[in-house]
């Protein structure tokens, strides 16, 4: 027997293998699916990015003009007629975040060792982040405002733009709280990212402006009433003038936990309920009450019976004029009652607010933010996905309106849970799948059709594009990259 096998060794190992070939083979085979896996996870993170590369150029040719860079806001790949219509700051914002995202996808296949798409994209993209940012000056004007608790001289963003940089009018209802939000979100990433100092100073002064916003004013036993009304020219409180600062404020939190920065906190005094008052505040404490505070105010006024979010509180008693009182021979702007939650359900509503309890969980690790993050990721997609409404086994989410915008921001939300919330994970591979079917069937020229699933109209005419909806196509491919590229 020992002869025989010194003469024939290799049957020896052929009958040790044979003794544990099943367990072997599984071994086997689940690495090599893992490997599979890990392959097509790569392959499908670089298709997402290079589509969303080629998205952004193909918009930057066609809705951009000048060295000033006029974004315009329609295209129609049929007709190649571009409107006179200028972009607001808002579809504005829309191309940096798309940038960004692409950066930040691009910095990630760094890291995964994929230097050629790094190489060849990184340096471009900083570039026309900076262009971007620059040009955005033509949205900037400044005014005086008597906030809550203040009067002071702030230079913001309009929602139009003007000839002429920092010229724009931002009285009244000319700004909004949200477009200085979005704004806000893009510059913190823009930070992170290239590490440019500019970028974070001025993301921490428009945050200081969407506070002072915050109706700080007692009711009768000493509780702020709370929220932000939807711009300074405004009283009701939407959604999307609160939760998108969350995250943002999360971020500032973050960057500043560790070190002894100061801020001044503006209040009223709790004893008389009308005298203002202000002391400092270490920044990190700051940030992160802010974001409890506004993230907790939408949870308790504006959540549905569906489990999703409304559009604002409204109802304004006795009217929606801007009230004001005089404390100490100085005026100061007064609370408006609103009496009930009312608008559409929104996508970007819930959105916002997913990605706030995914972030304060975060740093807080309070599991109560989870599970709120969890339930309002589930109603969300219950909601606004309607599987086979157009395509078998595809969901559905309105495209009318802004819509396609709004459901990009859900989209961060479902990706911002995902690593605490694997079903996340499949709730975002819907946005995947319409991108991949309309990238398919219906790409025109390098663009995509308003409904990813129906297609352009038979009417030519009819296919006026928005440029944001272009540019948040590219975000999600791009954020979606980075989600394979976890995998």
């Amino acid at each position: 027997m020992i002869k025989f096998f010194s003469i024939r060794p290799f049957w020896a190992l052929s009958l040790i293998s044979l003794s544990v070939s099943p367990l072997c083979v599984k071994q086997v085979c689940a690495q090599e699916l893992h490997s599979q896996r890990s392959v097509h996870d790569q392959h499908k993170s670089q298709q997402n990015l290079l589509r969303a590369i080629q998205l952004i150029d193909r918009s930057m040719e066609v809705y951009f003009s000048g060295d000033d860079f006029k974004m315009h806001r329609f295209y129609n790949p049929f007709t190649q007629a571009r409107s006179e219509e200028k972009a607001s700051v808002w579809m504005y914002s829309a191309s940096i975040e798309a940038v960004n995202a692409v950066l930040s996808g691009l910095k990630k296949q760094q890291k995964a060792g994929n230097n050629e798409l790094y190489g060849k994209y990184y340096s471009r993209y900083v570039d026309l982040l900076a262009k971007l940012h620059a040009n955005a000056a033509y949205y900037l004007g400044t005014f005086t405002l008597t906030s809550f608790t203040q009067h002071k001289e702030w230079t913001v963003y309009a929602v139009d733009r003007v000839r002429e940089k920092g010229k724009a009018n931002v009285t009244g209802v000319l700004n909004v709280y949200d477009d200085q939000m979005w704004l806000v979100r893009e510059f913190l990433e823009a930070y992170h990212l290239t590490g440019q100092e500019r970028y974070l100073q001025e993301a921490e002064y428009l945050t200081a402006y969407v506070l002072d916003g915050w109706d700080c004013t007692l009711d009768e036993k000493g509780n702020e009433h709370g929220g932000i009304p939807w711009g300074p020219g405004y009283v009701t409180k939407h959604a999307c003038s609160n939760a998108p600062i969350i995250s943002p404020l999360v971020t500032l939190y973050e960057i500043y936990k560790k070190k002894g920065d100061q801020i001044v906190a503006h209040s009223i005094d709790q004893k008389d309920k009308l005298t203002r008052i202000s002391k400092k505040e270490k920044k990190s404490d700051f940030y992160l009450r802010y974001a409890k505070r506004i993230y907790d105010w939408q949870k308790v006024y504006l959540l549905n019976e569906k489990g999703v979010y409304a559009d604002m509180m409204g109802d304004c008693f006795p009217d929606c004029s801007i009230a004001y009182e005089t404390v100490n021979g100085v005026q100061y702007r007064k609370n408006t009652e609103l009496r009930k939650a009312v608008g559409t359900a929104f996508s970007y509503n819930s959105g916002t607010m997913i990605s706030g309890a995914a972030d304060l969980y975060r740093v807080t690790k309070a599991k109560s933010y989870l599970e709120d993050g969890k339930k309002l990721a589930d109603a969300t997609f219950t909601y606004f996905g309607k599987l086979g409404q157009q395509i078998p086994e595809h969901y559905t989410y309105a495209t009318d309106g802004f819509n396609n915008w709004f459901n990009g921001v859900l989209l961060r939300g479902y990706t911002a849970i995902y690593p605490n919330y694997s079903k996340a994970g499949v709730y975002a591979k819907s946005f995947q799948d319409n991108l991949d079917y309309g990238y398919t069937h219906f790409l025109k020229d390098g663009f995509l059709p308003n409904d990813l699933l129906g297609g352009w109209a038979a009417d030519k005419s009819k296919n006026d594009l928005e440029g944001m909806f272009m540019f948040t196509y590219a975000a999600q491919f791009a954020t979606l990259a980075q989600i394979e590229s976890t995998k």
